[in-house]
């Protein structure tokens, strides 16, 4: 009996588009079709353009409590169909259904978190120069908003975009990653379902998306891109931005140092390097990349690491007990394998590999004596590869973790709280976990330093990425 394939489509004005192109999407597992989506034109998005902007106009009109209201209906809405959600980020992205589920928790709480945050856009009165003036600053939304989102995290990726954009007053105009489109029409789906009006959040999905890109950033009624994806991306990105000196936020690669001092509790070092480097197959961009252990504790580690690594489970995400899926491709597989041959010809040692190689699955692989020569030490690695630097004080450590071009996150691992807050502190990254694997929070600001990015996401922070100040000055005769 053969399997049903799925029919999707993109939205545009809160209806399906029918286009004649379809985007066939596959399951990473064995790279079998899943869904086939329809994929918009050059025309679609000229009418989806100016269903946002006309959707803009009429959320001018809208106040903040009922923007609010409305997402918390969409975070209700999301809770609710946690379960299909997440079989269908498992299917058309890989991970463990237990992860896809935490994700689908994690976008939510970006959402419930906005629903909050709409009422707290607050401006000021400033003291006058005169006794017959007032002076104020109000907040207003941008207007409106393109946003690309990558197929690592296909909803939490969305919600905390689209969530503090339509808090702020904003319409949104989504362009998913073409790998995991299904997940994001399904969110919008659901937000329409809630309450968002219908040219508030459209979904335009196409397999090859740079003339739609450059479509949507050159357009007039287009105020601001937020963009989540690779540093190389973002660059070309703000070079078509910059055309018009559009509001641009940018959360781009890292390439995370996870540093273990002597002093360090290594059991509870090791269980954050579990989360820090195999949540979704290494697959996140705060994941750790380069592990820098003090040589007093280095071969404890790994060796400890070592047993750990032999007891995970690989395989099909949907099935019980799994700890690693799939790599989201063979692209991708055949990067990670290129990364540790690279090494091993520079003169790095492979102290581990496992044995699950078949398709897109990797199992995990420790690299010893990983140094700056090697292209894995200045890479973003994506994969669940672990690469090992060894140092000797907290002046080397931090000279080397810096040693790179982007400054996303960081870890540290010391039961010696003041070195810690040294160690921090001399670290040219945005967000630090201090004795903690697991960073990401929708009530903290997500962004990096460097080259890895612009803005920040999440937190206090996070509305004000769609907010404009306006300045007002009123005389009193």
């Amino acid at each position: 009996m053969s399997k049903k394939i799925k029919t999707a489509y993109s939205i545009i004005n809160g209806q399906p588009y029918e286009g004649t192109a379809m985007l066939e999407v596959q399951n990473p597992v064995d790279e079998s079709l899943v869904a086939r989506v329809s994929e918009v034109d050059t025309h679609a998005a000229e009418e989806a353009l100016n269903c946002a902007n006309n959707c803009f106009i009429e959320l001018k009109g809208t106040t903040a409590q009922a923007r609010g209201g409305v997402l918390y209906r969409w975070y209700e809405l999301i809770l609710q169909n946690k379960t299909r959600l997440a079989e269908l980020v498992t299917q058309e992205q890989g991970k463990p259904l237990e992860e896809a589920l935490a994700e689908v928790a994690y976008a939510a709480g970006y959402v419930k978190w906005f629903a909050q945050e709409a009422e707290r856009a607050y401006g000021s009165v400033i003291p006058a120069h005169t006794t017959f003036h007032q002076i104020r600053s109000i907040k207003q939304g941008v207007g409106v908003v393109v946003g690309i989102t990558p197929w690592n995290f296909p909803l939490a990726m969305i919600t905390r975009k689209v969530a503090p954009a339509y808090a702020a007053g904003c319409s949104f105009i989504l362009k998913p990653s073409e790998l995991t489109p299904l997940s994001a029409i399904e969110l919008a789906k659901l937000a329409l379902d809630a309450g968002f009006e219908p040219g508030a959040f459209q979904v335009l999905v196409v397999s090859k998306p740079q003339d739609l890109v450059k479509q949507l950033n050159s357009h007039p009624a287009v105020c601001k891109l937020t963009f989540t994806g690779s540093t190389a991306v973002g660059k070309l990105l703000l070079e078509q931005t910059a055309q018009s000196v559009m509001r641009t936020s940018l959360e781009l690669g890292g390439n995370a140092p996870f540093i273990v001092f002597e002093d360090a509790n290594l059991e509870a070092a090791l269980e954050g390097l579990m989360i820090a480097k195999f949540r979704n197959a290494g697959q996140t961009c705060i994941a750790a990349n380069r592990v820098f252990l003090h040589r007093a504790i280095k071969h404890q580690f790994i060796e400890m690491l070592k047993t750990r690594l032999a007891a995970l489970t690989i395989g099909n995400g949907s099935n019980d007990d799994v700890d690693l899926g799939p790599l989201i491709n063979s692209v991708a597989k055949q990067k990670a394998l290129n990364l540790v041959l690279d090494a091993s010809q520079h003169g790095a040692s492979v102290v581990y590999q496992g044995d699950s190689m078949q398709g897109n699955y990797m199992s995990p692989v420790i690299l010893e004596n990983v140094d700056q020569s090697m292209a894995i030490y200045n890479t973003e690695i994506f994969a669940p590869i672990v690469s090992v630097i060894e140092f000797e004080t907290e002046e080397q450590a931090i000279q080397l973790a810096n040693q790179v071009e982007v400054g996303l996150a960081a870890y540290i691992y010391s039961t010696n709280s003041e070195r810690s807050h040294r160690v921090s502190m001399g670290l040219d990254f945005a967000m630090i976990g201090l004795n903690e694997g697991a960073i990401s929070n929708p009530a903290a600001p997500f962004g990096g330093m460097k080259q890895s990015g612009l803005g920040r996401e999440g937190g206090a922070q996070g509305i004000d990425e769609y907010l404009e100040v306006k300045y007002l000055c009123q005389r009193f005769n």
